[in-house]
């Protein structure tokens, strides 16, 4: 389902929308000379596919009761989702400038008191999936038919709690709640596999209940297809997509760098991620 926005704008193709994605996090990420940008730019293509494509929202009355819900439960994304709720026109434009500062509706973590759009307060990993849960069920008593989406980061996988609520949501056939999981293994401890191991996913979820597709999360195309698959695949279970994403994505330089949890970005280079995010675009 197309999303709903307040605003008419002209044609902008999902891969422009994921382009602006990455363009206005290394903006917020040049304010304050860091910001989980490694993250923004990898999950960029998932985040314009879920804003311009699949989810259905008002961006003038973000409490609209008839929205589906996008929780981000990796509250240290709030980077990436800020860029896409700034796209989507949640957040006016202006407010870019004073991501992290005092007083402003863009916090370097995300919290749903301070800024239109963002659902719930993320960051102590392995919440988000049993809020969605939730959430799913409130949705599902009510007779509504929307949807929760809740992104999650491979390294929740790590978390009890994220596969007890996986249990939950199965036993419940909440075939209203879509997650994803970012797996671009790495966390903070290094990466994600060697942490403690995870795979294989598909087989793990399917156990649990759900229906599972994984597909290449900076795909355009195929996370198109896998979000139409969710919302309208027939069993009455729950639905993962798992996107396999590169951090930096967009940015060669970043993408190499060895550690990109909390990628380094000295102060003469935001502008030149910034000339060279453009100029793949443009060659794209």
């Amino acid at each position: 389902m197309q999303a709903q926005t307040s605003t008419p704008d002209r044609e902008i193709s999902l891969d422009e929308r994921a382009f602006r994605i990455r363009q206005k996090a290394l903006r917020m990420g040049e304010v304050q000379g860091q910001g989980y940008v490694g993250q923004a730019l990898g999950v960029a293509d998932v985040l314009a596919v879920a804003y311009f494509h699949a989810t259905r929202y008002q961006a003038d009355d973000p409490e609209w009761e008839g929205r589906d819900r996008f929780l981000l439960s990796i509250g240290h994304y709030a980077i990436a989702l800020y860029a896409a709720l700034l796209e989507a026109g949640f957040v006016a434009e202006s407010e870019l400038e004073s991501y992290g500062s005092d007083d402003s509706c863009l916090p370097m973590s995300g919290m749903a008191a301070y800024t239109p759009g963002m659902e719930i307060t993320g960051g102590s990993l392995g919440h988000g999936l049993g809020i969605a849960v939730g959430m799913a069920l409130g949705l599902k008593r009510k007779k509504s038919d929307s949807f929760v989406y809740n992104l999650l980061s491979d390294g929740e996988l790590n978390e009890g709690s994220t596969w007890e609520a996986a249990m939950s949501a199965s036993h419940h056939k909440l075939d209203n709640l879509i997650a994803i999981v970012d797996v671009n293994n790495q966390q903070a401890d290094g990466p994600t596999p060697t942490t403690l191991g995870y795979e294989p996913l598909v087989d793990r979820w399917e156990a649990f209940g759900w229906y599972t597709q994984r597909v290449d999360g900076n795909d355009i195309e195929a996370l198109v297809e896998a979000f139409d698959n969710a919302r309208k695949h027939p069993e009455t279970k729950p639905r993962m997509i798992l996107c396999d994403t590169l951090m930096g994505k967009g940015v060669p330089f970043l993408e190499e760098r060895e550690k990109t949890h909390f990628i380094r970005v000295d102060a003469d280079e935001w502008q030149k991620a910034l000339e060279v995010l453009e100029a793949g675009f443009k060659a794209s």
